[in-house]
């Protein structure tokens, strides 16, 4: 937003100086982005009167210009075509730098001929664009040759610009900004006298009317207009053209440039038409299918039913809020003109804007939101300035719809700024900041019913009453308080599932697997092969036919992953991934698992081929210490779990497993993948995988801060083989499990060393090598002590597993 300091003072009362109001407008959120003081660029430039203008002897197109420049008479070479005795223009000696050129001018000899200075052009000023010739100054600067050209034309008054935060539309209006400052302290507002307050001479010819269904009354609630016959159009006045050229606007005709002022200076866009271009009443309806605008900017745009037109009986005269269109549009010619002002729906205004691509000022601010009762006001404004101006009488105002009362009453108690910023203020200066900026304020503190104005759409509830007041006050007063310390330590942030996760990682990591991410979205076939593929883990929308179910577990996922590496040259794979899985749609269905894939000569005891020997592939028994190790890393004794037989369809029968806690709770599977999977995925065998539930291990107990007593003995362990024929069937674990529960004391330790089948053990029989090492802990034992344990030993073998001593 820019204006002048002129332009501001012509509704603020102060003796502020501009770096005064430059400092408040940023203090009270009002950014300042630049000051642009012409009085600064183009001080050097003066008043002078052309004495002689003879052509030049060694070109055409050159004069050779004796200049009276106040000081004295100068030459000058000049090739602007208006260039002539008896003009007035703008004179830069040697030495001053033109900033529309970017240069500092010297003394020059052109074509042969002295040149001390220059003549200037608006553009050499940046004035504006215009370069065809001189500047050419009316016959009443002829008494201030000589003197400063900026203080002579009225152009020394600073340029300001503020940024505008999208919530406050009001001060996309010069009065908003001056009422903001002077509500900060800075000035006084003057009086608002400058509307038509008349009822106008006749009844205004142009009808206007609203045409919407009631769920698109919103779109443009009130249009107000009225008619001026017998107005003269022309140029504007300069004090209007230098104020809009000063904001980068450029002047067209006397009319236009008057909306456009108004729209700069309250914030109130309007529109002017050509009564003569006019056809039936005016009326504010959607667009209709197939019909467009050539608007004002010469471009032809299709609208849809979506956007608010403003129309006629020949059709769309504009879009509402956005632009208008060339049809209507006034000329120099114009002698009757209808002002338009409505008020329309922000949300609508921003869609139209951008499914047209159109970028204007009325855009800018209605679709931020402006004063929505100030749709009369504006044309009240409008009447006056064309009758002083361009004449004229007016017609009595016609209204259409109502202004939208979107005034909201706040309940307020004072003690709500001390509370939220730490300042004590009175109520009387709370409630004198916010009377100031137009809020309606009844009872008595602390139960204050405070309106917002309805030019102030950003204000909702009593946190935005204390920003009001704080921002006027100074944000620098509220004082800088830290926060109260706590005795109590800060909570654990991260849940002790997501300690397991990451536990998981590490773990995983350290044993040489490389960890992947893959999609949680498999194809239907994958995740069917792995017990998944329900109708209620189907994606409705899928990305595409390879994505189109939950994944069931985290193996299909990794197996694609490890297809991919191996088609890419890479032969011995390790990977895993710890993430989430779904066995129904239902959100305990959902559970984390982790998961790994070894392919080829990836061991955790050593990867890839070595001179030392032949390497082993990956089997299932690395697969399950991965899982073991996994479990080892929740926190949870792998010797507490069981090891059954029991593994999903996808497992080789006859090299997999699970661990189980008790005869329900499965917390891994692992194994060799089954041969028919390992074709699906383009695979060759052996691949190793397992799969960890770490949400069904227990949570162990917490430690006490005390570490356990170091155990170190000083007695030679005790080592005793076994070897127990038993039924085929008869799993090594069951036997280890009563071996090591014998005597607790003195076992510590348990293993196998031989399996043994066939001979004269007979059919469905095998032998088992066990070795049982033995601690003694206080004394050496005696043969009938070990005598004596190992006999406990054979027992509880026996009764667990039917297992006898081979003989």
């Amino acid at each position: 937003m820019k204006f002048t300091l002129d332009w501001l003072n012509d509704h603020l009362e102060t003796k502020a100086s501009l770096d005064e109001i430059s400092e408040t407008l940023s203090r009270i959120g009002l950014e300042v982005e630049g000051i642009d003081n012409p009085g600064d660029k183009l001080g050097a430039f003066t008043v002078a009167r052309v004495v002689t203008a003879e052509p030049h002897p060694n070109a055409d197109k050159l004069r050779v210009c004796t200049v009276d420049t106040g000081a004295g008479l100068a030459q000058v070479v000049c090739g602007a075509p208006n260039a002539r005795a008896g003009l007035i223009g703008v004179f830069a000696a040697p030495g001053v730098y033109v900033p529309g050129s970017d240069f500092t001018l010297g003394a020059a000899k052109i074509r042969g001929v002295d040149s001390a200075g220059m003549l200037c052009s608006e553009r050499e000023l940046e004035l504006s664009g215009e370069h065809e010739g001189i500047i050419e100054l009316p016959e009443s600067a002829a008494k201030h040759i000589g003197e400063r050209f900026v203080d002579v034309m009225g152009l020394n008054d600073p340029v300001i610009e503020i940024a505008i935060t999208p919530n406050r539309p009001d001060a996309l209006g010069v009065r908003g900004i001056a009422r903001d400052l002077a509500a900060a302290g800075l000035g006084k507002l003057k009086k608002d006298e400058a509307a038509y307050s008349g009822e106008g001479k006749f009844k205004s010819p142009v009808k206007i009317k609203l045409d919407f269904a009631d769920e698109h009354a919103n779109a443009c609630p009130i249009f107000a207009g009225r008619v001026i016959r017998g107005v003269r159009n022309g140029p504007s006045p300069d004090w209007l053209q230098q104020r809009l050229k000063a904001v980068g606007l450029r002047p067209i005709s006397a009319l236009v440039d008057i909306t456009n002022y108004i729209s700069l200076d309250r914030c109130r866009p309007l529109h002017v038409y050509d009564v003569a271009k006019l056809s039936g009443p005016i009326t504010a309806r959607l667009a209709r299918k197939g019909e467009q605008l050539k608007a004002l900017d010469g471009k032809t745009y299709a609208l849809d039913e979506a956007m608010c037109v403003i129309a006629d009986g020949n059709g769309v005269l504009g879009l509402g809020g956005v632009m208008g269109g060339e049809a209507s549009g006034c000329t120099m010619s114009t002698v009757d003109v209808f002002i338009e002002a409505a008020y329309f729906d922000p949300l609508r205004t921003a869609m139209t804007g951008r499914r047209t691509g159109i970028i204007s000022d009325a855009r800018y601010r209605f679709e931020r939101g402006i004063d929505p009762a100030s749709a009369e006001t504006g044309v009240a404004l409008a009447t006056r300035m064309i009758m002083d101006i361009c004449g004229g009488e007016p017609s009595r105002l016609e209204v259409a719809g109502e202004a939208p009362d979107s005034r909201r009453t706040i309940k307020f108690d004072p003690k709500r700024v001390e509370k939220l910023t730490g300042l004590k203020l009175k109520p009387s200066d709370i409630t004198s900041y916010l009377k100031k900026l137009g809020f309606e304020i009844e009872g008595d503190a602390p139960k204050l019913h405070i309106t917002a104005p309805s030019w102030r759409p950003d204000i909702h509830g009593s946190a935005d009453l204390v920003e009001e007041v704080i921002r006027l006050h100074g944000i620098d007063h509220v004082p800088a308080t830290p926060l109260p310390p706590t005795l109590e330590s800060a909570k654990p942030v991260v849940t002790e599932p997501q300690k397991r996760l990451k536990a998981l990682r590490r773990a995983l990591a350290s044993r040489g697997l490389v960890e992947a991410i893959t999609w949680s979205f498999i194809p239907r076939a994958d995740a069917e092969l792995f017990g998944g593929g329900f109708p209620e883990t189907e994606l409705s929308n899928p990305i595409s036919r390879e994505m189109s179910s939950l994944r069931p577990g985290l193996i299909p996922g990794l197996l694609r992953a490890a297809a991919v590496n191996l088609n890419r040259g890479a032969s011995d794979i390790a990977l895993f991934e710890v993430g989430q899985a779904f066995g129904g749609d239902a959100p305990d269905e959902q559970f984390n698992a982790a998961s790994g894939v070894r392919m080829g000569l990836t061991r955790v005891g050593g990867m890839g081929r070595h001179w030392d020997g032949a390497a082993k592939p990956a089997g299932y028994l690395d697969a399950k210490a991965d899982a073991i190790a996994a479990l080892a890393a929740c926190g949870f004794d792998p010797d507490k779990a069981s090891v059954s037989r029991d593994a999903p369809s996808w497992l080789h029968p006859g090299r997999s497993g699970s661990l189980k806690l008790g005869p329900k709770t499965t917390l891994a599977v692992f194994g060799e993948l089954h041969p028919d999977v390992a074709t699906v995925f383009d695979l060759s065998e052996p691949i190793a995988v397992f799969e960890v539930f770490p949400g069904v291990i227990p949570t162990p107990k917490k430690k006490g801060s005390a570490k356990p007593r170091l155990e170190a003995f000083d007695l030679q362990p005790v080592r005793r083989d076994f070897a127990f024929v038993l039924k085929r069937e008869v799993a090594a674990g069951d036997v280890l499990k009563a071996a090591l529960g014998a005597d607790k004391q003195l076992i510590v330790g348990a293993g196998i060393f031989d399996v043994f089948e066939g001979g004269a053990l007979g059919a469905g029989q095998k032998s088992l090598g066990l070795e049982v090492t033995l601690q003694p802990r206080e004394k050496t034992l005696t043969e009938a002590e070990i005598e004596a344990v190992s006999a406990k030993i054979v027992s509880e073998v026996r009764r667990a597993t039917g297992g006898e001593i081979r003989s």
